[in-house]
């Protein structure tokens, strides 16, 4: 006797599935990603950051300031802060309302003030007045966020960080470069696929790269050293600018 036939048969073991596709952390090989940032250290050789600082505190409180301000507004008003204040202690004794004085043409100045007053007193109370040399310590600063703490990292104590910015990010996933929604996830895949030769600059050459180049309204194709390796649907050209360095320009 003949089996009735069975609807909706099983489907295949899972052993049998085609397992999904992991999604590329990059659209580069590593020879291309090795090539495009061997070019942009040919560039700029020692890419350092524009904000003013004296340490690694007044670092600390400037790229706290810059959040949503430019470095040059940020300069002009704590070259006068630090000459007063360049440790936590000098600038706890400020207090609050001295140092949004001093800082009252920078954005968001009041809620800034009352962070780098916080910021201070933490420093004071649960470091001895030295601001530490690790991630999980910085953040837990007052106003201090994971890109902040990268660039304190990066610029104070000389490790190799990946601090996203909005050109960063847009950069990651413009060019496909490091596709993410979100800048940790950006930084994560930036991290891993960068050749490690290179990671210590990375952030400064790509955040130049956006700022004069790569530019969020229409990128500047011709002035672009990686136009041949670029794999932006929107680019302009395949043919590279000549590569030459930049003098006196500096990364923020």
């Amino acid at each position: 006797m003949e089996k009735p036939k069975v609807k909706n048969a099983a489907k295949a073991p899972a052993a049998k599935r085609k397992a999904p596709r992991k999604k590329a952390l990059t659209a580069y090989s590593h020879e291309e990603l090795t090539e495009i940032f061997r070019r942009f250290k040919v560039q700029r050789p020692e890419p350092k950051g524009e904000l003013e600082h004296v340490n690694a505190f007044t670092l600390l409180v400037a790229v706290v300031l810059s959040a949503q301000a430019t470095d040059a507004g940020v300069n002009k008003a704590t070259r006068d802060l630090f000459a007063v204040a360049d440790t936590p202690e000098k600038m706890y004794a400020l207090g609050e309302e001295k140092v949004g004085e001093y800082i009252r043409t920078i954005g968001l100045w009041r809620n800034k003030a009352k962070n780098v007053i916080a910021l201070s007193k933490a420093l004071i109370d649960e470091h001895g007045g030295e601001v530490p040399g690790e991630r999980d310590l910085l953040t837990k600063l007052p106003g201090v966020g994971r890109k902040t703490a990268n660039v304190v990292l990066n610029m104070a104590f000389g490790q190799p960080t990946m601090a996203v910015d909005t050109h960063i990010l847009r950069i990651g996933n413009r060019i496909m470069l490091a596709p993410g929604k979100t800048p940790d996830a950006v930084e994560a895949a930036l991290m891993k696929v960068i050749p490690e030769e290179y990671l210590f600059h990375a952030h400064h050459w790509l955040i130049l790269h956006g700022r004069y180049v790569c530019k969020a309204r229409k990128p500047d194709c011709e002035a672009c050293v990686i136009a041949d390796l670029c794999k932006a649907p929107e680019k302009t050209t395949d043919i590279p600018a000549p590569l030459v360095p930049i003098a006196d320009e500096q990364a923020a």
